[in-house]
């Protein structure tokens, strides 16, 4: 049986006292690439954000990387977001300082403590997205390609169970778009890690053909149901 990483039953989805998405069910297994698709609006974001616990589950069962939703609190929200990696569209690194640093600073944050541990991850994870060579660049002296790839690196930190992708090619021209597309589904297949990627782009999601969770009238849609 394959390892489930996310699963959703009967989960109404809230945007404060608005219900956004009713009766939402879905598992995401591991090493699974899965796209999240709608309109602007449909509530994709609020389902991301309730995955990633900033927004509370108050109706239904959801588990995340062994983490039980129902039940979470801001004190389990750090321990939830350990075992996650998140990509952001505007990247969110920090400008003053090297990319080393960038990702130094998370690991701090998320308790490491040992500096030889922190250098050999730090190194991990910067080859696992072809930066090696990078980790004493500014993060403001590199294009957008890298800084994403940069983003990649520190979702990676904490070796997650999942990576959730919030528009990653968003801001990219086409070449730069493919290479983080190869690099996100070489992620899933080659370490397990289940990705979540919520996109607008259709030309991305032709290109790289994966099972669709779609947003509309308050459903969640997934195409893997539509197949069977």
């Amino acid at each position: 049986m394959p390892e489930t990483v996310v699963a959703i039953h009967n989960a109404n989805i809230y945007q404060g006292s608005n219900l956004v998405l009713q009766d939402v069910n879905f598992e995401v297994n591991k090493g699974e690439f899965v796209y999240l698709v709608g309109k602007t609006g449909t509530g994709k974001s609020s389902l991301l954000k309730t995955l990633y616990g900033e927004l509370p589950l108050k109706q239904g069962s959801a588990s995340v990387a062994g983490f039980n939703l129902s039940d979470m609190d801001w004190k389990k929200v750090p321990f939830l977001r350990r075992n996650l990696g998140v990509v952001f569209q505007d990247f969110q690194l920090l400008t003053d300082r090297n990319v080393h640093e960038n990702l130094r600073f998370v690991l701090k944050a998320t308790g490491w403590k040992d500096e030889r541990l922190m250098e050999e991850k730090i190194n991990d994870v910067l080859d696992k997205v072809g930066l090696r060579s990078k980790g004493f660049k500014m993060t403001y002296e590199m294009s957008g390609g890298e800084q994403q790839r940069v983003d990649i690196a520190r979702a990676m930190l904490n070796s997650p169970k999942l990576i959730l992708a919030d528009e990653p090619t968003g801001n990219l021209d086409p070449e730069t778009s493919d290479e983080i597309m190869q690099l996100l589904f070489q992620i899933a297949k080659d370490y397990g890690t289940a990705v979540i990627m919520a996109t607008h782009d259709f030309i991305v999601i032709n290109r790289y053909p994966s099972r669709m969770l779609k947003t509309e009238r308050g459903k969640v849609y997934d195409s893997a149901k539509a197949e069977a």
